[in-house]
């Protein structure tokens, strides 16, 4: 029985996987460098640090530590700048989490930076929502290694237990994502996935391995998913 949901962040909760594409076409744009659409959607799933680290390389140029940092830095700041204007949640999502949240313990498991989780979160008023939050920074390897769930998973039971509630299973723990990458992530760390189409079509989530597709959060409630997810 579903008791605990790790949630994708991009793609999810925000809707600025557009934005953070302009962002970087913006940024690369500026070394000549032109960020296509297949450039971009083929890497979701990386943080940004992999993210533009490879398309230095792609593009023949220097992935040196400083320059990624710095270009990186900047997307993060462009980024920053045009969410802050009008903030780009999904319609309902906020609905669906506060749902969800009087039931079932939550956690976010993101390739984004900490920093740009938070200030989502706390511009929104979630951030007291979410009991376990795993950024980029929090591990080694990009979706869709399983790593990331995989601590999400331990840190969310683990917070669950010192509330007093017994340990779960992992088919008590749902993955919500949006891409391919996110997906096969989350059925490598042995968990349930409900894939929403925000980002690709179906047929590439299920492809991926998706349990479930979604088309808008707020139409699934806390008892809905424990029906589908039994």
């Amino acid at each position: 029985m579903i008791k605990a949901i790790l949630m994708d962040f991009n793609g999810v909760i925000i809707n600025d996987e557009p934005i953070q594409h302009a962002a970087y076409r913006e940024i690369f744009g500026a070394d000549g460098i032109d960020v296509t659409d297949e450039m971009y959607y083929s890497r979701l799933g990386m943080d940004d640090k992999t993210f533009v680290a490879s398309i230095l390389e792609e593009a023949g140029r220097p992935a040196d530590f400083e320059h990624v940092l710095e270009l990186t830095a900047a997307k993060t700041e462009h980024w920053r700048n045009i969410v802050s204007d009008a903030m780009p949640i999904f319609d309902g999502v906020v609905n669906f989490v506060r749902k969800c949240e009087k039931e079932l313990s939550l956690g976010i498991v993101s390739m984004a930076k900490r920093e740009e989780i938070d200030f989502v979160l706390e511009t929104v008023g979630m951030a007291d929502c979410f009991s376990v939050v795993i950024s980029a920074e929090e591990v080694g390897q990009c979706k869709p290694d399983p790593e990331c769930y995989r601590r999400g998973f331990r840190e969310l039971d683990l917070a669950r237990t010192a509330a007093g509630h017994l340990p779960m299973v992992h088919e008590d723990c749902l993955v919500i994502e949006d891409s391919p990458p996110g997906v096969r992530a989350g059925r490598k760390a042995d968990l349930p996935v409900l894939a929403v189409t925000n980002t690709v079509p179906a047929d590439q989530l299920r492809a991926a391995g998706a349990n479930a597709i979604a088309t808008d959060l707020n139409d699934w409630w806390p008892e809905t998913l424990r029906r589908v997810f039994v």
